[in-house]
């Protein structure tokens, strides 16, 4: 019963976890799904977006302004992850990485501080009626918000542009090839990925009323985790369950951990949980993508029997 209660008290802040987070899966998805590229920057957008937005509180915007300015400021760390490898040439991961590392100083400088309380700001969280302990209202707009970035998403995928952006991931000769600017839509689709990455983090950094710059440590194994979680229960054999996939995953996987939690881990353990289930996940998945080659395999050989 102790477990059962536990997990239920969990429920809510897992939820409210799990859409916020969302952001960043959805942030995972795009780079490495849809363009074909390993991008490490929504680590350091996730902080950036939050100091942004937490700065531009503190100077007296309003928190829909400061919302979006953390997320343009995302945007424009995924361009610049993208330059960064069309002019030197150089590794996805290590343009990714050289960024996220610049931008640990950037919101130092930013804030003026590592850290900043928003306890004395409003937020677009203050303005919603604190009815169900304040959990509900907020779960509501998360949803809402979420709702209509996976709609958007969906909708963009399927324009010509975002035709454009599938056909670079499936093969950038081919669609370089066909006319397409691969360096442009590349440097888009990373700064699209990374607006939503930022503005994951301002959301957050609202909720919670702080902004932290070590906020993002550990979002990308976390949005990571929620992708694939979300790609086992869905699938990705069309764009309506790969939009679908990282904020459903993102949502199950906060709850899966709010059941560790209530078991009895405590929350230094959950670094180590979430990289043992991404391991097994990715073990799973190569067993099974090794068990359907031998079958196509075993079938061949039959037929040609």
């Amino acid at each position: 019963m102790n477990l059962i209660s536990g997990f239920i008290g969990l429920v809510p802040v897992g939820m409210m976890q799990g859409l916020t987070y969302a952001l960043i899966a959805v942030a995972i998805m795009i780079p490495f799904r849809i363009l074909n590229f390993s991008d490490m920057t929504g680590e350091g957008a996730f902080p950036f977006g939050a100091c942004v937005c937490a700065k531009l509180l503190m100077i007296g915007f309003n928190p829909v302004m400061a919302l979006l300015g953390g997320a343009l400021a995302g945007f424009v760390a995924g361009v610049l992850t993208g330059y960064i490898h069309e002019k030197a040439k150089i590794n996805t991961l290590l343009c990714g990485i050289l960024v996220l590392s610049m931008l640990y100083s950037v919101n130092i400088r930013v804030m003026g501080q590592p850290n900043s309380a928003l306890f004395a700001y409003s937020s677009v969280f203050s303005w919603l009626p604190e009815a169900g302990g304040g959990y509900l209202p907020r779960i509501l707009m998360l949803t809402v918000i979420d709702a209509v970035i996976g709609a958007g998403v969906l909708w963009f995928l399927g324009t010509q542009h975002g035709l454009a952006m599938r056909a670079i991931g499936s093969s950038p000769s081919m669609a370089k090839a066909q006319g397409i600017n691969v360096k442009v839509y590349t440097l888009v689709g990373l700064g699209l990925a990374n607006l939503f990455a930022a503005l994951g983090g301002a959301m957050l950094a609202q909720n919670q009323g702080f902004a932290d710059v070590n906020m993002g440590f550990g979002v990308l194994v976390n949005g990571l985790a929620a992708l694939l979680l979300g790609e086992a229960v869905v699938g990705n054999r069309s764009m309506l369950r790969q939009v679908l996939a990282p904020i459903l995953g993102s949502i199950i996987y906060f709850q899966l951990i709010s059941i560790v939690l209530a078991v009895g881990f405590q929350p230094s353990d959950l670094k180590l949980v979430t990289a043992l289930f991404v391991l097994v996940t990715l073990l799973s998945m190569a067993a099974r993508k090794k068990r359907g080659g031998n079958s196509r395999k075993a079938r061949t050989v039959a037929a040609g029997a």
